[in-house]
């Protein structure tokens, strides 16, 4: 293509949520309702964790980690989400966009991998409870988490520098999605898209199986450590440990 022919695109058009017509004030509503339950409720654990000594355990503090996590997330997409419902024309801006990838990416990430290091706390508490305070210090736990962060940060800054080099077309392309994210944005390009595909491969790989390859690999070793539990007791115990981080697993991997 030549190149008086490409122009840089400076606006997408997210047409993933249809008009509902006169129930367009009610989805907003709605869509608003459980964003601000969701926000206050996990406001309110980090509030917690943060203030009542009680909580002062790794769990609580990767918890905590998560729920932080989760505020940022839905930030990065539903405040736009709840302005795109009521505005007539539902665009946002290209650097916006890679802004929007950004964060989308790296919250994600960091995510699961928080999800593995907790999975693998879980089999520490069960399967060596003697040592386990000594092992999951509080520094230890720091470090977890920021390196988590600091990683996933890093990693997905790769992302954006590598959709920042694509060429788009016209100057205002449609997606038909809610937000922006890696495949829409690979589709509306009018330049090769291999690196782009490429990259989405190996950000799946990394961003999501590998951590959740780990996690299972911790609960093979949690359940063989809870088959060890003489008693029925002591194993529901040690079981029910674990349902609440197996649910935020399956919450957060069955999307992926």
């Amino acid at each position: 293509m030549e190149l008086d022919n490409q122009t840089i695109q400076t606006e997408f058009l997210l047409l993933g949520l249809l008009d509902a017509g006169p129930w367009q004030a009610v989805l907003f509503l709605v869509c608003l309702c459980v964003y601000l339950a969701g926000l206050v409720g996990n406001l309110l654990l980090v509030f917690l964790v943060i203030t009542d000594s009680h909580l002062d355990t790794p769990m609580y503090f990767f918890l905590g980690n998560f729920s932080f996590l989760e505020i940022c997330f839905t930030s990065v997409t539903v405040p736009r989400l709840l302005a795109n419902t009521l505005a007539s024309m539902k665009a946002i801006s290209l650097p916006g966009c890679l802004l929007q990838v950004y964060f989308l990416h790296s919250m994600g990430c960091t995510e699961c991998f928080l999800l593995a290091i907790m999975a693998f706390d879980r089999y520490l508490a069960i399967h060596r409870p003697l040592h386990y305070s000594t092992v999951m210090t509080r520094r230890l736990c720091v470090t977890l988490a920021a390196t988590t962060w600091i990683a996933c940060l890093l990693y997905s800054s790769l992302h954006s520098v590598i959709l920042s080099q694509l060429s788009f077309c016209r100057r205002s392309q449609e997606i038909h999605h809610y937000f922006c994210d890696i495949p829409a944005l690979l589709q509306a390009a009018c330049s090769d898209v291999s690196l782009g595909k490429s990259m989405l491969h190996v950000a799946g790989m990394v961003g999501v199986v590998c951590p959740f390859a780990w996690t299972l690999f911790s609960y093979v070793l949690i359940l063989a450590a809870i088959l060890r539990i003489r008693s029925a007791q002591g194993r529901a115990k040690a079981f029910s440990t674990c349902t609440s981080h197996i649910t935020m697993v399956l919450l957060t991997t069955a999307p992926s």
